[in-house]
């Protein structure tokens, strides 16, 4: 019996303390909350692992330095804190960034620089390195591309970056190894109740439309941008809980900084805040706010927006970008707690945690940097109602999966497997050929399909160069010459034919024509 046969014969029999749907970054850190307190633990998706907003994050883990300007202090000293226990359970995902903020005004070099040693200060013994003002020449040299004209110098300050999918990944292997039953595409349909309360879930195997019921203490929704739908299964009558922003960023050649330094743009006209940051090679640009009428995994995004990051980006560098540069264009929804009448750019970013009459458990809102305390924050909850048994949480110094004694090298293409790059390494060592690349334009090789497969779940096409590896992000072009060979080691793997092959190409190549621009 595979290993998704095994987990789907769990859910069945099994009666569990905690049934969690949602496969983002919140479910899953419910995930492994729940079972390293001992409760006994399932989590379903109807999609993939990170699908929705979770793998489409600014690839930040930060305090955000815009929170402090509306003097959100406590909002942002909890993300520092959180931002401190992510580096150290996963300093193979998590990687300290430094962010260059130039400055074109004499009195931008103490304005800024006054906000970011604040940083600094609520970051603690926490800090990635120390705030430092630079003039003119040392601001070329950290930055060749940085616009020259009229530059005083800049603010250079440190904050978290890290591969969102892969450490969502990581989160779920987690609570795996811990002993949770975690399944992807596998969908809640309907509720059980007993005199009015939940007592279990049905839920439905989208790879095969069998239905089963699973008895669980607690249900909880963690679901993010379908949270409203999870509710009115509950609750018809309920009313919303959220709206939904678009975030869209782009994709450029690593050209467009010269180093692996970052640029932060501290307010542009709408008083957003606007990135460049090193990423696997290349640079992610962004990002946008704008309401989104409906909450949908792939929400595309709207020609305005490419221009916008373009205007708000070109005027930083010598050597301007333009439409031509863009290797992808990557969007996700935001799932914001409402606000009657205010922009999603000023609705909540903390979270909510609400327990419905039946007993329901959804949490919504918040930010990656901060998973780990929601998830605490939700079980915590679900103990003080006695809905499950006390037990301490223990994630804060948790290490997740792969985690190493030391961090790897941010330049090293296995560096992201952490303790487990071992076992891609054998699967070269065993076949040769697995060690080719699936394109020149991408670090990726086929062991990493086949690893995929056989130890990270992956069913489709589009898991493996979305999420496992981030080539749909990285340069979707590339991603789409790379779908075929991705379809034969999958298929070869999974136990499928040549039809489904060749629908799994045909479907990647429809979703990535959304991720790069015409021409």
């Amino acid at each position: 019996m595979n290993q998704r046969a095994q987990a789907l014969q769990q859910l069945r029999s099994d009666t569990f303390d905690v049934l969690i749907l949602g496969g983002g970054a919140t479910g899953l850190g419910i995930a492994v909350d729940a079972v390293t307190r001992g409760y006994r633990t399932a989590l379903v998706d109807a999609g993939d692992f990170a699908q929705a907003t979770s793998s489409r994050a600014t690839k930040l883990v930060h305090g955000g330095v815009r929170y402090l300007a509306s003097g959100q202090i406590s909002l942002v000293y909890e993300a520092l804190h959180e931002r401190a226990a992510m580096l150290r359970n996963a300093p193979h995902l998590v990687q300290p960034l430094p962010f260059v903020t130039p400055a074109y005004r004499w009195f931008d070099l103490p304005y800024y620089g006054a906000g970011l040693k604040l940083y600094d200060i609520l970051s603690g013994k926490a800090t990635m390195g120390p705030t430092s003002i630079f003039g003119h020449d040392k601001t070329l040299e950290l930055l060749p591309n940085i616009a020259r004209k009229n530059l005083k110098g800049s603010i250079v300050y440190y904050d978290g970056q890290f591969d969102d999918a892969r450490f969502s990944l990581a989160l779920a292997r987690t609570a795996v190894d811990h002993g949770a039953t975690v399944l992807n595409y596998v969908r809640c349909v309907s509720f059980e109740k007993a005199s009015g309360k939940i007592t279990g879930a049905v839920l439905r195997d989208e790879e095969t439309g069998n239905s089963f019921r699973v008895n669980a203490r607690v249900v909880v929704n963690a679901t993010g941008i379908f949270t409203d739908e999870v509710r009115h299964l509950d609750n018809p009558s309920e009313a919303s809980l959220l709206n939904v922003s678009r975030g869209t960023h782009i994709v450029v050649p690593p050209t467009v900084l010269g180093r692996e330094y970052a640029i932060m743009v501290p307010k542009t006209e709408d008083g957003r805040v606007i990135f460049a940051i090193p990423w696997l090679g290349k640079v992610v640009i962004g990002t946008t706010d704008l309401a989104a009428p409906k909450p949908e995994v792939e929400p595309g995004h709207q020609d305005d927006e490419i221009d916008y990051i373009l205007h708000h980006i070109n005027p930083y560098l010598q050597h301007t970008i333009t439409r031509a540069d863009i290797l992808s264009v990557f969007s996700g929804l935001r799932p914001l707690i409402t606000g009657p009448g205010a922009s999603t750019a000023k609705l909540s970013r903390e979270h909510h945690i609400e327990r419905s009459s039946s007993g329901l458990l959804t949490i919504a809102g918040g930010k990656w940097t901060t998973y780990r305390r929601m998830a605490q924050d939700l079980v915590d909850l679900a103990i003080k109602h006695e809905m499950l048994p006390a037990a301490a949480c223990r994630t804060e110094k948790l290490p997740l999966r792969g985690a190493p004694l030391k961090a790897g090298d941010p330049h090293d293409s296995f560096s992201r497997y952490g303790t487990d790059r071992a076992a891609v390494e054998a699967l070269i060592t065993a076949d040769a050929a697995l060690g080719a690349k699936l394109d020149e334009a991408l670090p990726f090789i086929q062991a990493e399909v086949v690893y995929a497969a056989r130890e990270e779940m992956a069913r489709t096409v589009e898991d493996v160069l979305s999420r496992r590896m981030r080539a749909l992000l990285l340069d979707a072009k590339a991603a789409v010459r790379s779908a075929p060979k991705v379809a034969e080691l999958l298929a070869r793997e999974l136990g499928f034919g040549t039809e489904w092959r060749f629908e799994q190409v045909a479907a990647f190549r429809e979703l990535a024509a959304r991720f790069y621009l015409p021409g």
